[in-house]
């Protein structure tokens, strides 16, 4: 853990004014809008329920809007970061750690796909609290906001975090042959990796189509997809139902049963050759990434 702890720094402190961007540029656009935006509701739409609704909605759609937009630029991210480690000559830090080039390649993937997503999570709970402030303080007051069951709240808001921290090592999981050979196709080819891998992939699905009478190649690239979808939505896409609002905290405990099971519904679908399959292919590109830093490919950029 010691060899690793200096690439994760490095690796997160490289990144950290646009991650920094990243994290809190929707919290401070949320505030605004919430601040100095026109606020409309029906009259029975103002109850006692409402700034109880309000803030568990913003804690819900901070956590999420943060994560999506962190995990989809990680996954843009990560396409150039073997090409990139030779491009501005970080090829030379990773070399001067006794960690070899395995580990110099996992643990920037590893912190992008992971680590960034994982802290958004965490950041988009408290611009969650933050955003709600607002709201209800406009909507009825700010002791109104004081007032709200706070508890139930937060553990609502870290269950739907930890929910969507669950699907992303899985969603990682079912992606990783997609992911790996991407990095790979641009560590080898550069910026036309993307276009090779892109035609690669629709001209092989057609020969595959056209020998084995059905569409093999994008039946597994789609079955992958659905799959990591199904990570964060479980496999029956069930939620939380409440028959009776009357008591709106019950709703919230509810809500981390629901993440437990939801998770575990997304867990069950791992066990599948699919995957495995999945997996070892992913290796196999880890393998040749590893092949090609070796061989010094690509050093001058």
């Amino acid at each position: 853990m010691k060899q690793l702890a200096p690439l994760v720094q490095r690796e997160w402190l490289q990144h950290r004014f646009g991650w920094s961007v990243l994290m809190l540029a929707p919290t401070a656009l949320a505030l605004l809008l919430t601040s100095f935006g026109q606020l409309q509701f029906d009259a029975e739409d103002l109850n006692d329920r409402l700034p109880t609704s309000m803030a568990l909605a913003t804690l819900a759609g901070g956590v999420a809007f943060h994560f999506v937009i962190m995990w989809l630029t990680a996954l843009i991210i990560v396409t150039g970061l073997a090409r990139r480690d030779h491009g501005d000559r970080s090829i030379e830090f990773w070399l001067s750690l006794p960690t070899g080039h395995a580990r110099s390649l996992a643990v920037p993937l590893g912190v992008h796909l992971l680590l960034a997503p994982a802290a958004a999570l965490l950041v988009g709970l408290v611009s969650g609290i933050l955003v709600s402030v607002v709201l209800v303080t406009r909507v009825s007051s700010f002791g109104t906001w004081l007032a709200l069951p706070w508890g139930g709240l937060l553990i609502a808001g870290l269950s739907i975090a930890a929910r969507l921290a669950v699907g992303l090592v899985l969603a990682t999981l079912w992606l990783s042959p997609l992911i790996a050979l991407t990095v790979l196709m641009t560590a080898w080819l550069r910026r036309w990796g993307l276009v090779v891998l892109a035609v690669g992939l629709g001209v092989g699905s057609q020969v595959l189509e056209k020998l084995l009478g059905r569409p093999l190649l994008a039946e597994v690239l789609g079955t992958l997809f659905r799959n990591a979808g199904k990570s964060f939505n479980g496999q029956d896409g069930s939620g939380v139902v409440v028959e009776n609002f009357s008591d709106f905290e019950s709703l919230l405990v509810l809500v981390p049963s629901w993440a437990v099971e939801d998770s575990a519904q997304s867990i069950a679908v791992l066990a599948s050759p699919l995957l495995v399959g999945a997996l070892l292919f992913a290796a196999g590109c880890f393998a040749l990434l590893v092949q090609w830093r070796q061989r010094g490919a690509g050093v001058a950029g």
